[in-house]
Formats: C-alpha cells, sequence, structure tokens
C-alpha cells in the first residue's frame, strides 16, 4: 500500500515519547498535521509509558514526582487527537527514498509513509555489559523491570537484585521497593567518592539532583541494602536465578534472589538514523559513535531531523526542549515564521543541561574495565551464542579490528536484536582485545530490518510499490 494520493505529504514524526510528543503539539501550533507513529499502544514513551486502560493506578502511584509531568505530556497529546495521523503499535523497520516501511502490530500488516520532513525521536534502551549467568530466566534490563511494573503491574521477582550503575539503577529499585516488592540490594560499580565529586556539576539542575538524592535516603531508611564500587561477578542458579555474587574490592560476596535487573545507564536508539544516511561520529561523553546534529536538532541528511534520547542521552526535560526544537527547524525550513526567541531560549536549555549530563557521567562511570574481568566463556551475543573467547580468538587469529569485520567473522550482533543487546559489549571486548582506543572500532551499522519482523512479510514486502 501506499500513502501518496494525489495530497500533500505531511511531515512524520517517529516515536511518542516527550521528544515526538512536543514535536506534534509544536507542528499542530503551525497548521501541520503530522503522522506519528509509535510501537506503543499509547504515547507517552518509556519514561512516562501509560499503563493499560483498565488499570486504575494513579499517576503519584505509577511516576511518583514525575506525575504531573507526565500527565501534562499525555494530556498535551490527548489534546491533539484528531489533529495528528496517529499510527500506534507500529514498528518502523526499514527506510528508503523518503518512505518508511510501517509494521502495524494487531494486523501484522506492513504499509508504505512517505515523508516530506522527518523528525527521528526514537528514544534509548538499556546499556548491557553481560555477565556469567545472565541468560538465566529471572534476569531482566532495568528498562525491562520497569516495564513489568508500570505497564503489566507486577514485579520481576519476589527478592529482587538490582546492579549496574547510572541514575536508573536508584530510580527502579526505589519503584519497586515503593510498590511493596522486597529489594534485597542495590550492587553499583561507581563509588562513593564519584559521585561526592561530581555533586557540583549536577547541581546545575538543582531538582533533579534532589529526587536523586532523595531516591537513595529513602532506600536507606527503609532498609534496602546499597553497596557501591563493586563487580558483579556472575548471577547464581542453573534453572533459574537463585542470587548473585559480587566482589567489593576486598572480597567476594553473594545473596540470594529469584530475579536480577541490571544495566548501565542507557544507550541511543540510532538504527533509523543510520539508515536515514546520517553522519555518526563518536562522542566521548556517551562513549558511543552518534548520528550528528546542529543545536537545532537538523541531522547531516536534509529534511531529517533528531530529537530526545535517540540521538543523545539527555533526559525527559531535554528530550521535550529537544522536541520542540527540532520542529521549529522543521517549519523553519519549510519557509514558514516561528518565534526566534523561543528558538534561542530552548537551545540554551538544552546546552545547560548538558553539563549537567556530564556530572552524572562522572557520578555514575562506565566500567571501563569491564573487558578484562570478562571470562572466556561468557556468552557475549544470545541470539548466536558467540562468547568473549570466540571474539577474542577472532581477534587474534583473524585480525578483526573493526566492529563490522568482528561480525561477519564471527556473527556477533547477526541474530534479532541487530546488536542492540550485545554491541556495546562487543566493541568494548574487541578494543580491550586489539589494543586500539575505542572510538577506532567503529559501529555496527544498521541494516533493515532494524528489530524482527516476521519472515513472509519480508517476502512479500518486495512485492510492494514504491
Amino acid at each position: 500500500m501506499n500513502d501518496m494520493a494525489g495530497k500533500a505529504i505531511p511531515p512524520v514524526i517517529v516515536g511518542a515519547g516527550p521528544a515526538g510528543v512536543r514535536a506534534a503539539q509544536t507542528l499542530v501550533a503551525h497548521g501541520l498535521r503530522p503522522v506519528v507513529i509509535d510501537e506503543a499502544a499509547r504515547a507517552g514513551g518509556q519514561v512516562y509509558r501509560r499503563q493499560p486502560p483498565q488499570f486504575g493506578r494513579s499517576s503519584r502511584t505509577l511516576y511518583g514526582f514525575e506525575a504531573g509531568r507526565a500527565d501534562a505530556l499525555h494530556q498535551a497529546f490527548d489534546a491533539l487527537r484528531g489533529q495528528v495521523d496517529h499510527r500506534p503499535d507500529s514498528l518502523v523497520w526499514n527506510v528508503q527514498d523518503n518512505r518508511l516501511d510501517v509494521l502495524h502490530g494487531p494486523t501484522q500488516r506492513t504499509r508504505r509513509v512517505a515523508f516530506d520532513g522527518l523528525i527521528v525521536a526514537t528514544g534509548a534502551t538499556d546499556r548491557v555489559l553481560p555477565l556469567p549467568g545472565w541468560t538465566l530466566p529471572g534476569v531482566y534490563t532495568l528498562g525491562g523491570a520497569q516495564v513489568a511494573l508500570k505497564f503489566q503491574g507486577c514485579a520481576i521477582g519476589q527478592r529482587v537484585v538490582f546492579m549496574g550503575t547510572g541514575p536508573l539503577l536508584y530510580l527502579v529499585a526505589y519503584q519497586y521497593a515503593k510498590a511493596g516488592a522486597r529489594v534485597a540490594a542495590v550492587l553499583d560499580t561507581a563509588r562513593f567518592a564519584d559521585q561526592c565529586a561530581a555533586l557540583p556539576a549536577m547541581a546545575a539542575q538543582p531538582a533533579v539532583l534532589l529526587k536523586g538524592l532523595y531516591y537513595v535516603a529513602w532506600l536507606r531508611a527503609h532498609g534496602v541494602a546499597l553497596h557501591g564500587g563493586v563487580r558483579p561477578l556472575r548471577v547464581l542458579g542453573t534453572e533459574r536465578v537463585e542470587g548473585v555474587a559480587w566482589h567489593d574490592g576486598r572480597a567476594e560476596h553473594t545473596l540470594e534472589a529469584d530475579a536480577v535487573g541490571f544495566g548501565y545507564a542507557l544507550r541511543s536508539e540510532t538504527q533509523l538514523a543510520d539508515l536515514l544516511g546520517c553522519r555518526f561520529a563518536y562522542a566521548p561523553l556517551h562513549r558511543a559513535h552518534l548520528p550528528e546534529r546542529d543545536a537545532a536538532g537538523r541531522s547531516s541528511v536534509a529534511g531529517v531531523y533528531l530529537a530526545g534520547d535517540g540521538a543523545g542521552i539527555l533526559g525527559a526535560d531535554a528530550a521535550e526542549w529537544a522536541g520542540e526544537r527540532a520542529a521549529l527547524a522543521l517549519l523553519q525550513d519549510r519557509g514558514m515564521p516561528v518565534d526566534a526567541a523561543r528558538a534561542q531560549a530552548l537551545e540554551r536549555k538544552l546546552a545547560r543541561i548538558a553539563d549537567f549530563r556530564a556530572g552524572l557521567e562522572r557520578a555514575f562511570p562506565f566500567p571501563q574495565d569491564w573487558a578484562s574481568h570478562a571470562p572466556d566463556e561468557l556468552v557475549v551475543c544470545r541470539c548466536e551464542n558467540v562468547t568473549a573467547g570466540t571474539l577474542r580468538q577472532t581477534v587474534r587469529e583473524a585480525g578483526a579490528d573493526e566492529i563490522n569485520r568482528l561480525k561477519a567473522l564471527c556473527r556477533v550482533g547477526m541474530g534479532r536484536c541487530q546488536g542492540r543487546m550485545c554491541g556495546v559489549a562487543a566493541a568494548e571486548l574487541l578494543a580491550h582485545a586489539s589494543g586500539q582506543p575505542l572510538p577506532q572500532v567503529g559501529r555496527l551499522r544498521g541494516q533493515a530490518p532494524i528489530k524482527p519482523i516476521p519472515m513472509q512479510l519480508a517476502a512479500a514486502q518486495e512485492g510492494l510499490p514504491s
């Protein structure tokens, strides 16, 4: 099917989280009717994910301190009903010739959506560093644990350990404990000294800082064990999670648990930007290659704009500002009048929050020694069952020195997840094994389908008109 029917092609927004909602609101305010495509059934994104209609929990229960912002965002999008072409439960899995290939979940049918101006607001996902036992039933990413609580109204286990690092670690632990789940411990690879040293930079966003301090204080006051400066060793168990083991720099410790939530902050979802041909560059702060954009959100490809965490992790507040600014840039590039003072104010806000983001990185540093401790038998790519030892052997024997060559030789990142789970770890192991700086090993190139689709659908797609 083809969306072109002799009428003007509308701008398209991919993602209905904070960035996508504010972008849609801005375009509508200037007389446009954008298409908004989102994988979720309801707008809100991950951070403000909405519960199913039949659930009756209050916003305060779901979002805590963020209830007001969540409600405001939801109400803003609901008010646009009839003024936007909202396509929920829809996955963008490919793009070519200014047309998106979109799979609509309930019907499992695909259609091509043409666009004249595209705002990519694809958000972020968990940054994963595997450890032995991570493929056991009962192990979830932090984001996965949060979805279970918000969207399904259940905990991932009866005795849960959360580990890794980053602000999300404490937020999810707090949300679980507040909901009545038993949080056995929070294991943070960052040290208390790191967090203290970063306080001056994080003071640039005092309200956010205070909320983070509150989560930590609340957890301590309610008897949740918090351990910093640890190195997670393994998840214990044979058939499912039975506990965790970690090292605190002096001795090894174990703790019983029936579920684990883990993650090391977030990573941007960049596959769509890659398929669009956007230019990428290594971003040291994010320890990743990210699509380039200017202060307004313009990418290196004319008519393509980047907003929110999909182009660099800055948080929900910044995503809202970036979504609005990207929409204003799209309008400017169409020759439509916009409020220049508002555009400049948004850019100043985004610049200020970047300083806070640098403070967060100092408070919760990436565990750069992870690759040196990863055992050879550790499964890094669970889709293709590729181990750390196989990656090291491929580097050693085949001279693989770039991540896509490594992928071609041993299939890491070639499975269903397309490297979204294993890509970070594979790059870290490659850099360590080859002795190269991380920027030089490159990034996994995005390929369609960027997420799994039915095989028969892919075959049928070849016969669709373009």
